[in-house]
């Protein structure tokens, strides 16, 4: 499988929180305090962008005041299919976090942001991670694979870790929640699918309550025994309800970035 660049669609918030030009600033300052975020795209009656605005906009101007009196209307905006480099530089030389994603009628698909190209960066699903994973499956064990994507249950996959974090648990749950879902790698055999990439992703999943994740899927032909199939059994990994939540621990990486060095 050839790697391919990745597209704002890969990453964009499908999710986005939006107003009114009809809204006023006070509702804007509650959209806010509701959601954490602090810019918004304006949309008109048929879904069409036709301003933003920002906290910065808002500051000193009376509550009662309407937003398109205060949204900007000089936008810059993105589309599904552009490079998510070519984004991230608008995004830098402009000044803006966010950007709107429109479709070829200027009606709003999603938004992207700085950190949405960061995260692209960390932890990525890609074509190349699933080649390099099921090049290493062939040469170990002997046999043929096959690689597509689907989507696959939930229910049905089979962890290979033991562990996970809470709080990169927490942190998968928002993303789902906002629309960003990765998909996730695994190891179809027989009728068995052994999770091999995205565990914080598939119990953010299964306790959000969603079915189905998008994956992409390697299948091995072939009797012999997977050393991934030896491991889950040695753990006793039957199903994602096995899987330990660590609570009081935080991810490695958080504990390396907030340690007391003093």
């Amino acid at each position: 499988m050839d790697a391919v660049k990745l597209k704002v669609s890969d990453y964009m918030t499908r999710n986005v929180y939006t107003l009114k030009p009809d809204n006023t600033v006070a509702d804007a300052i509650e959209l806010i305090k509701k959601t954490g975020h602090d810019s918004f795209p304006v949309l008109d009656d048929n879904m069409k962008v036709i301003g933003y605005v920002s906290a910065v906009d808002l500051l000193g101007v009376d509550p009662s005041v309407k937003i398109s009196e205060v949204m900007s209307k000089q936008l810059y905006v993105a589309r599904e299919f552009m490079d998510l480099r070519d984004a991230a530089r608008v995004m830098f030389r402009t000044g803006h976090s966010k950007l709107p994603v429109v479709d070829e009628s200027d009606r709003l698909v999603g938004i992207i942001s700085n950190a949405d190209v960061i995260r692209s960066q960390i932890e990525r699903a890609d074509p190349e991670k699933v080649e390099k994973l099921r090049a290493t499956i062939e040469r170990v064990h002997g046999v043929k694979t096959q690689v597509y994507t689907g989507k696959v249950e939930v229910s049905k996959l089979i962890p290979t870790q033991s562990k996970i974090y809470a709080d990169e648990l927490k942190g998968r749950i928002h993303e789902i929640n906002r629309g960003l879902a990765e998909p996730i790698i695994v190891i179809k055999k027989d009728s068995r699918y052994f999770l091999m990439d995205g565990h914080h992703r598939a119990i953010a999943a299964m306790k959000l309550g969603i079915d189905r994740l998008d994956a992409y899927i390697i299948e091995v032909n072939g009797d012999v025994e997977l050393g991934i199939e030896k491991m889950a059994r040695k753990k006793g990994l039957n199903s994602l309800r096995d899987v330990e939540i660590i609570e009081d621990v935080p991810h490695p990486l958080v504990e390396i970035t907030f340690r007391n060095r003093g």
